[in-house]
């Protein structure tokens, strides 16, 4: 089965957009929540360089950095599971893709004064606080929007991967969540006879 050429890109960009609008949304509801980071928030090409947590980019009000980065792509009989089925053989076997994302959430992380003195437990509390809102905003955010995101009758067909906490590293900590999708597929295409 064959993949229409944009379906791969088109499927990070919305779970980009369901992302960015439900930590949007949770930040109207509980206070002190940043939203969805205005200065970095994108699909990138590979695992995300750590380079922007803060709100150092010109005109940034929300501090972060979102990105959505493909991981793989692979063959499945039955997804989730990757096949090892023989292809190209004359066989009946439905095989179709898959494809592994990663949705990657960076804040600032509480860090070392001037001084040399660690941060407090009531700047690690806050960080802490924000990280945890920040995991249930993702999860939230697969479970209630992704899903609707597909004409197909079922929705989109995905697995999500555990969270995990990444960080502190330099002045970033966050979420990275991992996330399966189904790829939708079509006919090869046919050459048309002269």
């Amino acid at each position: 089965m064959a993949l229409s050429p944009l379906v791969v890109d088109d499927l990070a960009q919305i779970l980009l957009g369901c992302v960015c609008a439900e930590l949007d949304r949770v930040a109207g509801l509980v206070e002190d929540q940043p939203g969805c980071p205005d200065c970095t928030s994108c699909v990138v090409p590979g695992k995300p360089a750590w380079d922007n947590c803060t709100s150092d980019c010109s005109g940034a009000t929300t501090p972060g950095q979102l990105t959505v980065n493909l991981e793989r792509i692979y063959a499945t009989s039955a997804f989730p599971t990757e096949t090892k089925d023989v292809l190209g053989s004359r066989n009946c076997a439905p095989v179709r893709q898959a494809a592994d994302y990663v949705i990657t959430l960076l804040r600032c992380a509480p860090s070392y004064m001037s001084q040399g003195c660690p941060p407090s437990c009531k700047e690690q509390a806050a960080a802490a606080r924000i990280l945890h809102v920040d995991a249930v905003s993702i999860t939230n955010s697969l479970l209630c929007c992704f899903p609707e995101t597909s004409r197909a009758r079922r929705g989109q067909q995905f697995t999500m991967g555990p969270l995990r906490t990444v960080g502190p590293e330099g002045q970033c900590v966050g979420i990275e969540q991992r996330v399966t999708v189904a790829l939708p597929s079509c006919g090869c295409p046919v050459e048309e006879s002269p």
